[in-house]
């Protein structure tokens, strides 16, 4: 019996030492198959295409193609539970959006994205705003807001769904300045973008509407970013005017789990990516930005957009009862 126990113990002594060095050799020889990307939106989209545009710029740092897999629907949260129950060996990556985090919150996902998840950095970030017809009576951002102070709930929002990103943030928008509209859902930004063109409804915040400005359709009052974009360096950001940050971002994230070496090459990989030239003047005409973060910063960035949400649903009393 005592033999027996020795032999036992050195038995799982070795198994510990084989996981502990093999973890290093692993991570060694990844990648030596292709990655499958999931990107929780459907094709031709601005996640789909620049995620596209950044998997092909990463694929000569990785080492291996990047096979780009469309997964839409659930409000961007099909894509980040697919990947939730994949084996963690960096052979299936997704991209993660502010739908997959509002969907936890609202009791629509049942894993916690932040947690749950191996978070590698922050990409690329929506340039999002605030948009009326050209022909609307509001030339600034303040003309908006008086005016709507003045006339509660008689502008219309036409949001590209409840509890999305722009439904929260144009919420949050309202309590500081201590408005209140009318928001009316659509399945996209596009039918919202249709909407206000035809009269339907007064604004709409959210991305996609450039061309629409470029032909002079569209007025932007406002932008959600940190700072002023270069084509409409005219255009304040909402952080000037109110003190008011929200922004839509994409980040890169696998299975929880995922090792440090193998999260340290995906990451190294795709920070390469976002500096290469094609891969930036893509999404200079796609409406989006370099926002990034790395690893630590990102997930630091998470846990509080994390808190800023679950407080704008639980005001909101969008929460799953």
């Amino acid at each position: 019996m005592e033999r027996f126990n020795r032999n036992f113990v050195g038995l799982i002594i070795t198994v510990c030492l084989i996981i502990a060095l093999g973890s290093p050799a692993l991570a060694q020889e990844y990648p030596n198959k292709p990655v499958t990307l999931v990107i929780p939106y459907a094709a031709g989209g601005p996640t789909d295409l620049s995620t596209r545009a950044l998997a092909k710029a990463a694929e000569k740092f990785l080492g291996q193609p990047i096979i780009c897999d469309n997964k839409p629907g659930g409000g961007a949260t099909i894509g980040p539970a697919l990947v939730h129950e994949k084996p963690a060996d960096g052979y299936t990556l997704g991209i993660l959006t502010s739908g997959a985090i509002s969907g936890y919150h609202m009791g629509n996902v049942s894993f916690n994205p932040v947690e749950d998840l191996t978070h590698i950095m922050r990409g690329v970030g929506y340039v999002a705003g605030l948009v009326v017809r050209a022909d609307s009576p509001w030339n600034t951002i303040q003309d908006f807001v008086a005016y709507a102070k003045q006339n509660p709930k008689k502008l219309s929002h036409a949001v590209a769904g409840i509890g999305t990103t722009g439904h929260l943030i144009m919420e949050d928008l309202a309590s500081i300045t201590g408005i209140e509209v009318v928001h009316i859902p659509y399945k996209s930004d596009a039918e919202a973008m249709t909407a206000v063109l035809g009269g339907h409804a007064d604004f709409m915040f959210g991305s996609g509407w450039f061309p629409l400005v470029d032909a002079g359709k569209f007025r932007v009052l406002a932008m959600a970013g940190d700072k002023r974009i270069k084509k409409y360096s005219q255009v304040p950001t909402l952080k000037e005017v109110y003190n008011f940050f929200g922004m839509a971002y994409m980040g890169l994230m696998g299975p929880k789990g995922l090792p440090q070496p193998i999260v340290q090459k995906i990451h190294d990989a795709f920070r390469k990516a976002l500096d290469d030239p094609t891969f930036q003047t893509f999404i200079e005409n796609y409406g989006l930005e370099i926002v990034y973060l790395n690893t630590e910063d990102y997930v630091k960035s998470l846990k509080e957009e994390s808190e800023r949400v679950r407080k704008t649903v639980q005001r909101l009393g969008l929460q799953k009862k």
